[in-house]
This record gives structure tokens, C-alpha cells and sequence, in this order.
């Protein structure tokens, strides 16, 4: 029993211990690599341009499966926290980072931009995701720009409640017409018994070309 109780316990350290320091190390030598890959932006603020009447989309990413594509920016989870978005939600992808439901949209796209992380172990991307409010920005960053998104609201469903992630949430036989943020993560915490669901608009897009960032991440 003794030694029974010593391997539950070594388990439980790798496990909420251990996988978050290496996942930590993944996710920010992908985040680095992203960055390094793209035309440097400078860390100075800016009036957002606003999303046009009839915004003309940025041209379909070509995505593959387990690539990182994007960095996701949220303020409320501090100032610094960024972590890359891979395409894909399989498990082997959410432990490197924040995963994109590959049927969902683009970032900044019409349609539903939805994403999925771990609340726990794994770097836990989304540990903090209880505490977002609404209005609290979200920003996605991709090689050619900004998409800032605040959160409207939150919901939490079963597993089952796939409409969550349709292209207008919880509504999968319309037809989109905004511009929407989907991030989904286990709840409660160490279970996976129901989604933390929160839903946001997209509010401005920001070229990398105008070469500056959203004044949130200042």
C-alpha cells in the first residue's frame, strides 16, 4: 500500500507539476518561433482601425494540422500572457497550446473563430478563463495582423453541446453575419464533467502594415 501510494503521488506530481513545465517551454519556443517568422511589429499604442461597414476578409490561411498559425493576447490573464494557436484540438495539440477548431473560421473571418485549451496541467492556457468579464479584450495575432475581440458573455454546457462552435454559436442552422470568438475549456476545474464557454465580437483589425498594436497590450 505504501508503495502504491508512493506512485499515485509521483504520478500527480508529473502530472500537474511536470507537464506544465515542459508545456510552458513548447508554448513559448512556439510563440518565439512565430514571432521571428514575422515582420516586427513595435510595442507602441494605437487608435484601432474599425472593422469597416463591409469589410472586405483577409485572404483563407493555409493551415495545417499541428502548426501553430496565430498567438492569442489576453490582458486579464496578465500582462505578458500570450500563447500560440495550433490548427487542431486533438489532445497531442492542446498540449502544446491553445487549440483551433479546424471547421471553425479564421481569425477576424465572418463566422465563429473557436479555440480550446487546457484549464489545467499542460501549460494550462485557459486556466484563468473564469475570471474573464465582459467587454475584457482578446486579441488574436496573425502574421499580417490584429484582430481585438471583447467578450460578450459566458455560458457553461456538457460536452455534447457542440452548437457552442457553430458559425453563429448555439444557433447551427443560421446563417453568420458577425465576426465571433469562441474559447471553450473543461469545467469544473480537474474535470472534464462540463465546457466553460465564453463568447466574444470581433471590435477592430489592425494591419501589421500601419506598424503599430492595440493600445490593450500596451
Amino acid at each position: 500500500m505504501v508503495t502504491l501510494g508512493v506512485v499515485v503521488l509521483l504520478f500527480l506530481v508529473w502530472q500537474l507539476w511536470w507537464t506544465d513545465i515542459t508545456a510552458s517551454r513548447v508554448q513559448d519556443q512556439l510563440t518565439h518561433q512565430l514571432q521571428s517568422s514575422w515582420q516586427p511589429s513595435p510595442r507602441t499604442g494605437s487608435t484601432p482601425t474599425a472593422v469597416p461597414t463591409k469589410p472586405v476578409d483577409d485572404p483563407p490561411l493555409k493551415l495545417t494540422d499541428g502548426k501553430a498559425f496565430a498567438l492569442i493576447h489576453v490582458p486579464r490573464f496578465g500582462q505578458n500572457y500570450v500563447r500560440p494557436i495550433i490548427q487542431g484540438v486533438e489532445l497531442p495539440v492542446l498540449d502544446r497550446g491553445v487549440g483551433h477548431y479546424p471547421d471553425s473560421a479564421d481569425p477576424g473571418a465572418v463566422g465563429n473563430f473557436a479555440v480550446a485549451g487546457h484549464r489545467v496541467t499542460y501549460g494550462k492556457p485557459f486556466n484563468q478563463i473564469a475570471e474573464l468579464r465582459t467587454g475584457d479584450p482578446i486579441v488574436v495575432e496573425t502574421a499580417t495582423a490584429w484582430f481585438v475581440y471583447h467578450v460578450q458573455r459566458h455560458e457553461i454546457v456538457t460536452p455534447d453541446r457542440v452548437d457552442v462552435v457553430a458559425p453563429v454559436p448555439e444557433q447551427p442552422k443560421a446563417t453568420p453575419t458577425k465576426r465571433m470568438m469562441t474559447m471553450t475549456a473543461c469545467h469544473p476545474m480537474f474535470s472534464a464533467r462540463e465546457r466553460y464557454v465564453v463568447f466574444s465580437e470581433l471590435e477592430s483589425r489592425i494591419p501589421k502594415t500601419a506598424g503599430v498594436v492595440p493600445d490593450v497590450l500596451k
